[in-house]
Protein backbone atom coordinates (compact mmCIF):
# COMPACT_ATOMS: atom_id res chain seq x y z
CA UNK A 1 0.00 0.00 0.00
CA UNK A 2 2.79 2.44 0.81
CA UNK A 3 4.47 1.85 -2.54
CA UNK A 4 1.22 2.43 -4.40
CA UNK A 5 0.51 5.55 -2.36
CA UNK A 6 3.92 6.92 -3.26
CA UNK A 7 3.24 6.34 -6.95
CA UNK A 8 0.08 8.40 -6.69
CA UNK A 9 1.82 11.41 -5.12
CA UNK A 10 1.49 14.68 -7.05
CA UNK A 11 3.62 17.82 -6.73
CA UNK A 12 2.04 20.90 -5.20
CA UNK A 13 2.02 24.52 -6.38
CA UNK A 14 5.19 25.23 -4.39
CA UNK A 15 7.06 22.61 -6.43
CA UNK A 16 5.93 24.37 -9.59
CA UNK A 17 7.25 27.67 -8.20
CA UNK A 18 10.59 26.03 -7.41
CA UNK A 19 10.72 24.50 -10.89
CA UNK A 20 10.10 27.90 -12.48
CA UNK A 21 13.15 29.32 -10.74
CA UNK A 22 15.29 26.28 -11.47
CA UNK A 23 14.67 26.22 -15.22
CA UNK A 24 14.50 29.96 -15.92
CA UNK A 25 17.91 30.10 -17.59
CA UNK A 26 17.14 27.22 -19.97
CA UNK A 27 13.67 28.12 -21.23
CA UNK A 28 11.89 30.96 -23.01
CA UNK A 29 8.93 32.86 -21.59
CA UNK A 30 6.64 32.11 -24.51
CA UNK A 31 4.10 34.61 -25.86
CA UNK A 32 0.30 34.48 -25.81
CA UNK A 33 -1.38 35.14 -29.16
CA UNK A 34 -4.93 36.12 -30.16
CA UNK A 35 -7.12 35.95 -33.25
CA UNK A 36 -10.28 38.02 -33.72
CA UNK A 37 -11.44 35.57 -36.39
CA UNK A 38 -11.10 32.55 -34.11
CA UNK A 39 -12.76 34.42 -31.24
CA UNK A 40 -15.72 35.13 -33.48
CA UNK A 41 -15.90 31.55 -34.71
CA UNK A 42 -15.84 30.10 -31.19
CA UNK A 43 -17.90 32.80 -29.48
CA UNK A 44 -15.25 33.25 -26.77
CA UNK A 45 -11.97 35.03 -26.08
CA UNK A 46 -9.17 32.60 -26.89
CA UNK A 47 -5.62 32.95 -25.57
CA UNK A 48 -3.06 30.70 -27.27
CA UNK A 49 -0.01 29.97 -25.07
CA UNK A 50 2.65 29.39 -27.72
CA UNK A 51 4.96 26.64 -26.51
CA UNK A 52 5.66 25.94 -30.18
CA UNK A 53 8.05 28.88 -29.75
CA UNK A 54 9.79 27.22 -26.80
CA UNK A 55 13.40 26.05 -27.15
CA UNK A 56 13.37 22.59 -28.78
CA UNK A 57 9.98 23.54 -30.18
CA UNK A 58 7.77 22.21 -27.37
CA UNK A 59 6.75 22.57 -23.72
CA UNK A 60 8.55 19.32 -22.91
CA UNK A 61 11.79 21.21 -22.23
CA UNK A 62 10.28 22.56 -19.01
CA UNK A 63 9.75 19.16 -17.41
CA UNK A 64 12.96 17.64 -18.75
CA UNK A 65 15.05 20.60 -17.60
CA UNK A 66 13.53 20.53 -14.13
CA UNK A 67 14.25 16.82 -13.80
CA UNK A 68 17.82 17.03 -15.10
CA UNK A 69 18.69 20.08 -13.00
CA UNK A 70 17.23 18.41 -9.90
CA UNK A 71 19.68 15.48 -10.09
CA UNK A 72 22.48 15.19 -7.56
CA UNK A 73 26.02 15.09 -8.89
CA UNK A 74 26.19 11.34 -8.25
CA UNK A 75 22.94 10.73 -10.14
CA UNK A 76 23.95 12.95 -13.05
CA UNK A 77 27.24 11.13 -13.50
CA UNK A 78 25.42 8.05 -14.79
CA UNK A 79 23.52 10.00 -17.43
CA UNK A 80 19.79 9.97 -18.11
CA UNK A 81 17.50 7.74 -20.17
CA UNK A 82 13.90 7.78 -21.33
CA UNK A 83 11.45 6.55 -23.93
CA UNK A 84 9.71 9.07 -26.17
CA UNK A 85 8.26 9.54 -29.65
CA UNK A 86 10.13 12.79 -30.00
CA UNK A 87 9.49 16.00 -28.05
CA UNK A 88 10.46 14.69 -24.61
CA UNK A 89 13.42 12.96 -26.24
CA UNK A 90 14.92 16.09 -27.70
CA UNK A 91 14.06 18.11 -24.61
CA UNK A 92 15.93 15.63 -22.43
CA UNK A 93 18.83 15.61 -24.88
CA UNK A 94 18.97 19.42 -24.77
CA UNK A 95 18.80 19.58 -20.98
CA UNK A 96 21.40 16.84 -20.58
CA UNK A 97 23.76 18.60 -22.97
CA UNK A 98 23.30 21.84 -21.03
CA UNK A 99 24.34 20.05 -17.85
CA UNK A 100 27.14 18.16 -19.58
CA UNK A 101 25.83 14.62 -19.11
CA UNK A 102 24.81 11.81 -21.48
CA UNK A 103 21.25 11.16 -22.66
CA UNK A 104 19.90 7.86 -24.04
CA UNK A 105 16.50 7.69 -25.71
CA UNK A 106 14.38 4.67 -26.61
CA UNK A 107 12.35 5.79 -29.63
CA UNK A 108 9.67 3.88 -31.59
CA UNK A 109 10.49 3.07 -35.20
CA UNK A 110 7.62 5.22 -36.48
CA UNK A 111 8.65 8.40 -34.65
CA UNK A 112 8.56 11.52 -36.87
CA UNK A 113 11.80 12.04 -38.76
CA UNK A 114 12.07 15.70 -37.72
CA UNK A 115 11.95 14.73 -34.03
CA UNK A 116 14.42 11.87 -34.43
CA UNK A 117 16.91 14.12 -36.22
CA UNK A 118 16.54 16.90 -33.67
CA UNK A 119 17.10 14.47 -30.80
CA UNK A 120 20.27 13.11 -32.38
CA UNK A 121 21.37 16.66 -33.15
CA UNK A 122 21.45 17.45 -29.42
CA UNK A 123 23.80 14.51 -28.88
CA UNK A 124 21.46 11.82 -27.58
CA UNK A 125 22.02 8.15 -28.29
CA UNK A 126 18.86 6.75 -29.95
CA UNK A 127 17.79 3.16 -29.28
CA UNK A 128 15.06 2.06 -31.69
CA UNK A 129 12.18 -0.21 -30.68
CA UNK A 130 8.83 -1.44 -32.00
CA UNK A 131 6.07 1.20 -32.08
CA UNK A 132 4.17 0.07 -28.97
CA UNK A 133 4.19 1.34 -25.40
CA UNK A 134 5.06 -2.16 -24.16
CA UNK A 135 8.12 -2.29 -26.42
CA UNK A 136 9.24 1.17 -25.34
CA UNK A 137 9.03 0.33 -21.65
CA UNK A 138 10.64 -3.10 -22.02
CA UNK A 139 13.55 -1.72 -24.08
CA UNK A 140 14.15 1.13 -21.65
CA UNK A 141 14.09 -1.22 -18.66
CA UNK A 142 16.67 -3.51 -20.26
CA UNK A 143 18.96 -0.61 -21.15
CA UNK A 144 18.83 0.97 -17.68
CA UNK A 145 19.45 -2.41 -16.06
CA UNK A 146 22.69 -2.74 -18.04
CA UNK A 147 23.87 0.90 -17.94
CA UNK A 148 22.58 2.33 -14.67
CA UNK A 149 21.32 5.60 -16.15
CA UNK A 150 18.65 7.61 -14.31
CA UNK A 151 15.22 7.26 -15.91
CA UNK A 152 13.41 10.53 -16.64
CA UNK A 153 9.94 9.36 -17.59
CA UNK A 154 8.05 11.56 -20.08
CA UNK A 155 5.20 12.15 -17.62
CA UNK A 156 5.21 9.71 -14.67
CA UNK A 157 7.72 11.80 -12.72
CA UNK A 158 7.09 14.42 -10.05
CA UNK A 159 9.88 16.65 -11.33
CA UNK A 160 8.57 16.49 -14.90
CA UNK A 161 4.99 17.28 -13.84
CA UNK A 162 6.19 20.25 -11.79
CA UNK A 163 8.16 21.55 -14.76
CA UNK A 164 5.19 21.20 -17.11
CA UNK A 165 3.08 23.08 -14.59
CA UNK A 166 5.15 26.19 -15.27
CA UNK A 167 3.34 26.58 -18.63
CA UNK A 168 0.01 27.29 -16.93
CA UNK A 169 1.70 29.27 -14.14
CA UNK A 170 3.21 31.54 -16.78
CA UNK A 171 -0.04 31.81 -18.76
CA UNK A 172 -2.03 32.76 -15.65
CA UNK A 173 0.49 35.51 -14.88
CA UNK A 174 0.21 36.83 -18.44
CA UNK A 175 -3.60 36.49 -18.74
CA UNK A 176 -5.40 36.62 -15.38
CA UNK A 177 -9.01 35.66 -14.73
CA UNK A 178 -9.33 32.84 -17.25
CA UNK A 179 -12.50 30.77 -17.08
CA UNK A 180 -10.90 27.63 -18.51
CA UNK A 181 -7.63 26.15 -19.78
CA UNK A 182 -7.51 23.35 -22.35
CA UNK A 183 -4.39 21.17 -22.51
CA UNK A 184 -3.51 18.39 -24.96
CA UNK A 185 -3.76 15.04 -23.19
CA UNK A 186 -1.54 12.04 -23.88
CA UNK A 187 0.33 10.70 -20.87
CA UNK A 188 -1.08 13.47 -18.72
CA UNK A 189 2.04 15.27 -17.47
CA UNK A 190 1.02 18.64 -18.94
CA UNK A 191 -2.61 18.19 -17.86
CA UNK A 192 -1.50 17.32 -14.32
CA UNK A 193 0.84 20.28 -13.95
CA UNK A 194 -1.76 22.58 -15.48
CA UNK A 195 -4.48 21.41 -13.08
CA UNK A 196 -2.22 21.90 -10.05
CA UNK A 197 -1.23 25.41 -11.15
CA UNK A 198 -4.85 26.34 -11.93
CA UNK A 199 -6.08 25.10 -8.55
CA UNK A 200 -3.66 27.52 -6.85
CA UNK A 201 -4.76 30.51 -8.97
CA UNK A 202 -7.28 32.95 -7.44
CA UNK A 203 -9.60 32.58 -10.45
CA UNK A 204 -9.41 28.75 -10.28
CA UNK A 205 -10.06 28.22 -14.02
CA UNK A 206 -11.58 24.92 -15.06
CA UNK A 207 -9.02 22.60 -16.65
CA UNK A 208 -9.99 20.36 -19.55
CA UNK A 209 -7.95 17.74 -21.33
CA UNK A 210 -8.23 17.42 -25.11
CA UNK A 211 -7.42 14.17 -26.90
CA UNK A 212 -7.97 12.59 -30.31
CA UNK A 213 -11.11 10.46 -30.61
CA UNK A 214 -8.81 7.82 -32.11
CA UNK A 215 -6.70 7.82 -28.92
CA UNK A 216 -9.37 8.31 -26.28
CA UNK A 217 -8.00 6.22 -23.41
CA UNK A 218 -8.34 9.11 -20.93
CA UNK A 219 -11.96 9.72 -21.93
CA UNK A 220 -12.72 6.01 -21.64
CA UNK A 221 -10.89 5.76 -18.33
CA UNK A 222 -12.96 8.56 -16.82
CA UNK A 223 -16.14 6.88 -18.02
CA UNK A 224 -15.10 3.52 -16.57
CA UNK A 225 -13.75 4.95 -13.33
CA UNK A 226 -10.58 2.91 -13.87
CA UNK A 227 -7.35 3.32 -15.79
CA UNK A 228 -7.71 1.83 -19.29
CA UNK A 229 -4.68 1.55 -21.59
CA UNK A 230 -4.25 3.06 -25.01
CA UNK A 231 -4.39 0.22 -27.54
CA UNK A 232 -1.85 1.24 -30.19
CA UNK A 233 -4.04 4.05 -31.58
CA UNK A 234 -3.77 5.48 -35.08
CA UNK A 235 -3.83 9.28 -35.00
CA UNK A 236 -1.94 12.07 -36.68
CA UNK A 237 -1.38 13.53 -33.21
CA UNK A 238 1.61 11.27 -32.52
CA UNK A 239 2.48 13.02 -29.25
CA UNK A 240 -0.87 11.96 -27.73
CA UNK A 241 -0.70 8.22 -28.39
CA UNK A 242 0.63 7.39 -24.93
CA UNK A 243 -1.49 6.18 -22.01
CA UNK A 244 -2.12 7.79 -18.66
CA UNK A 245 -0.35 6.38 -15.61
CA UNK A 246 -1.92 6.03 -12.12
CA UNK A 247 -0.46 9.36 -11.00
CA UNK A 248 -1.73 11.39 -13.95
CA UNK A 249 -5.08 9.56 -13.90
CA UNK A 250 -5.47 10.75 -10.32
CA UNK A 251 -4.86 14.34 -11.40
CA UNK A 252 -7.34 13.97 -14.26
CA UNK A 253 -10.04 12.58 -11.97
CA UNK A 254 -9.55 14.91 -9.02
CA UNK A 255 -8.40 18.20 -10.52
CA UNK A 256 -9.79 18.48 -14.06
CA UNK A 257 -13.28 19.08 -15.41
CA UNK A 258 -13.05 16.28 -17.98
CA UNK A 259 -11.86 15.37 -21.48
CA UNK A 260 -12.91 16.85 -24.83
CA UNK A 261 -12.47 14.80 -28.02
CA UNK A 262 -11.54 15.72 -31.59
CA UNK A 263 -11.67 13.70 -34.80
CA UNK A 264 -8.76 13.44 -37.22
CA UNK A 265 -10.53 15.78 -39.65
CA UNK A 266 -11.12 18.31 -36.86
CA UNK A 267 -7.45 18.17 -35.85
CA UNK A 268 -6.33 18.88 -39.41
CA UNK A 269 -8.85 21.71 -39.70
CA UNK A 270 -7.59 23.21 -36.43
CA UNK A 271 -4.02 23.10 -37.72
CA UNK A 272 -5.15 24.89 -40.86
CA UNK A 273 -6.97 27.57 -38.87
CA UNK A 274 -3.96 28.17 -36.60
CA UNK A 275 -1.67 28.50 -39.60
CA UNK A 276 -4.18 30.81 -41.33
CA UNK A 277 -5.21 33.11 -38.48
CA UNK A 278 -2.20 32.99 -36.14
CA UNK A 279 0.47 32.39 -38.80
CA UNK A 280 2.04 29.67 -36.66
CA UNK A 281 3.46 26.28 -37.54
CA UNK A 282 2.12 23.77 -35.04
CA UNK A 283 2.23 20.00 -34.79
CA UNK A 284 -1.02 18.01 -34.77
CA UNK A 285 -0.97 17.40 -31.00
CA UNK A 286 -0.81 21.16 -30.41
CA UNK A 287 -3.95 21.72 -32.50
CA UNK A 288 -6.08 19.24 -30.54
CA UNK A 289 -7.30 21.79 -27.93
CA UNK A 290 -8.67 24.07 -30.65
CA UNK A 291 -10.05 21.07 -32.54
CA UNK A 292 -11.86 19.87 -29.42
CA UNK A 293 -13.34 23.33 -28.80
CA UNK A 294 -14.54 23.50 -32.40
CA UNK A 295 -16.35 20.21 -31.81
CA UNK A 296 -18.31 21.56 -28.81
CA UNK A 297 -21.88 22.76 -29.33
CA UNK A 298 -21.25 25.80 -27.09
CA UNK A 299 -18.22 27.54 -25.48
CA UNK A 300 -16.87 26.08 -22.25
CA UNK A 301 -16.16 29.57 -20.92
CA UNK A 302 -15.86 33.23 -21.87
CA UNK A 303 -12.05 33.49 -21.55
CA UNK A 304 -10.23 30.31 -22.51
CA UNK A 305 -6.51 29.53 -22.50
CA UNK A 306 -5.29 26.95 -25.03
CA UNK A 307 -1.89 25.34 -24.52
CA UNK A 308 -0.20 25.10 -27.92
CA UNK A 309 2.16 22.31 -26.98
CA UNK A 310 4.66 22.24 -29.83
CA UNK A 311 5.68 23.08 -33.38
CA UNK A 312 7.82 20.13 -34.44
CA UNK A 313 5.72 19.13 -37.42
CA UNK A 314 6.69 16.67 -40.16
CA UNK A 315 4.47 17.62 -43.10
CA UNK A 316 5.47 14.50 -45.07
CA UNK A 317 3.31 12.42 -42.67
CA UNK A 318 0.02 14.17 -43.50
CA UNK A 319 -0.83 12.28 -46.69
CA UNK A 320 -1.79 9.10 -44.82
CA UNK A 321 -4.46 10.96 -42.83
CA UNK A 322 -6.30 12.69 -45.70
Amino acid sequence: MEAQGFRLTLPDAQKIEEAAGRIAALIRRTPVRRSDALDARLGAELFFKCENEQRCGAFKLRGAANAVLSLSEDEARAGVATHSSGNHAQALAYAARARGIEAHVVMPSDAPRIKREACAGWGARIIECAPTLEARERTLEAFVRSQGSVVIHPYDDLRVIAGQGTVARELLAQIPELDAIVAPLGGGGLLSGTAIAAAADPARPAVWGAEPANADDAHRSLGAGALLPSLNPTTIADGLRTSLCPRTFRALRELSRGVLLASEAEILEAMRLIWLHLEMRVEPSAAVPLAALLAQPRPIGRRIGLLVSGGNVDVDRFAAFR
